[in-house]
């Protein structure tokens, strides 16, 4: 027998991204079951259980049961763990509790941690990882002390748990709410529609989340001077501007004509960031028009930005096939911006992220319009709120059959762990060849 035949198969850092995932939504979801994790102190079905589970660690915000009703105070801090665990990466956290063991990073966890959080190099990561957990949790509780006036008002004490348990899902772009009763169930931010500090707070916390960590980083060491941000950070910024006001501008012309000048822009700034990554509403989405439902599918399917809480495509696929595509307007070789040339293997990796998250959005809302027999609009809208990892639904999800709720658990999966992530995961290690093949031309458009 050779003897390579016996050499031990090591995971690569992208197969251990996506099992480790995988561990902690099972994980999750057996605790979940448990009758100490309900009000009622019931066993909760393991298929609601790893529903619920999947939308936490994948910081989606679908629900099947009522977070604010059903699950008890150990149930909803299993849940907030979960997010918190999903926002930040499971790698991420994983590395935090080798750090604080003091143990040492090996090269290989290294490596693991840059594919996690999408950093440039290995160099330096330990100390980003520590500068993003000292971000995180700084954000967190400083959002949480900005909403405590509001929830205590209302709430009393209990108002410090709800304001800890929204700053964390609204900065983890997850949308989980806990303030549903018996009696009304899955309202979601409504009740807060008209509150202007409470809508401000949990934007500026979805934003600040949804940018991404290596963003966080240079707008922390080149503080104001745009000039000297990676192309990268400044692609995100101008990016994520550009999809909070177009969306909000469109929503305020075609949607919610109903309400007063000052509560109609409030809520249209609002839908507009929320649609691409946290799943928080504060309006009835179902009264939406067609149109405005279509644009928010467009804007869940982009989701946030790479390194960041938030899943979908990103913006900086969106944003380098925008740049690709004004290149071959002009006749130009090459994209780019900010006095940059993209790389045409970045251009390719873009095409084909957006190509996987299109047929997930269109495979998934077909199957569930066929299993379900309901209209195609809304099952594609459910099924981009998953893909995306947003956690809008126009309120068919807890209504679903097993296998409509299985295909948005793997929705939900496949768009938080990333389309490049699964590629690698799946055919890294494979022997590929250098060879180039014979060119032939082919007519495209």
């Amino acid at each position: 027998m050779p003897e390579n035949s016996h050499k031990r198969k090591h995971l690569t850092s992208f197969q251990l991204i996506i099992l480790g995932f995988a561990g902690v939504i099972l994980a999750g979801a057996f605790i979940l079951m448990l009758p100490v994790s309900s009000a009622e102190g019931v066993i909760t079905p393991f298929n609601e259980a790893l529903f619920t589970s999947t939308s936490a660690v994948c910081v989606t915000g679908l629900v099947v049961q009522d977070t604010g009703s059903y699950w008890s105070l150990f149930g909803q801090t299993v849940i907030l763990v979960l997010i918190q665990t999903g926002g930040l990466g499971v790698v991420t956290v994983a590395s935090s509790v080798v750090m604080l063991a003091g143990r040492k990073i090996s090269l290989m966890q290294r490596s693991t941690m840059q594919n996690a959080i999408s950093a440039p190099k290995v160099g330096g990561i330990v100390r980003l990882t520590r500068f993003i957990l000292k971000g995180t949790f700084l954000i967190e509780f400083l959002g949480a002390l900005m909403l405590m006036p509001v929830f205590c008002r209302d709430f009393g004490l209990k108002g410090i748990w709800m304001s800890v348990f929204h700053s964390i899902s609204a900065f983890c772009n997850a949308g989980f709410d806990i303030l549903g009763t018996s009696e009304h169930r899955f309202v979601s931010l409504t009740g807060y529609a008209g509150n202007i500090w409470l809508n401000i707070v949990i934007m500026l916390l979805i934003i600040i989340g949804g940018i991404g960590f290596l963003t966080w980083e240079d707008v922390y060491t080149n503080k104001l001077n745009f000039k000297r941000y990676r192309m990268q950070s400044k692609v995100i910024l101008i990016t994520t501007m550009v999809l909070i006001f177009l969306p909000a501008v469109f929503f305020m012309v075609c949607d919610f004509d109903y309400m007063p000048a000052g509560k109609r822009i409030l809520a249209s700034v609002f839908q507009s960031v929320t649609t691409r990554t946290a799943g928080f509403n504060t309006e009835d989405l179902a009264i939406m028009t067609e149109a405005g439902k279509a644009v928010m599918i467009f804007l869940m399917l982009i989701g946030g930005s790479p390194s960041s809480t938030a899943g979908g495509m990103k913006t900086t696929t969106f944003a380098v096939l925008i740049l690709n595509a004004f290149a071959t307007f002009r006749s130009q070789e090459d994209a780019g911006a900010f006095g940059r040339r993209v790389d045409g293997r970045i251009i390719k990796n873009a095409a084909t992220i957006a190509m996987l998250y299109f047929m997930l959005f269109f495979f998934g809302g077909i199957t569930i319009s066929v299993c379900e027999g309901l209209p195609l609009l809304t099952c594609l809208y459910e099924a981009a709120s998953a893909v995306g990892t947003v956690g809008l639904t126009l309120g068919i999800t807890p209504d679903l059959h097993i296998i409509s709720k299985l295909v948005l658990i793997v929705l939900m999966y496949l768009g938080r762990v990333g389309g490049l992530t699964l590629i690698y995961a799946v055919f890294s290690g494979r022997n590929t060849s250098n060879a180039k093949l014979p060119l032939e031309k082919i007519t495209v458009g």
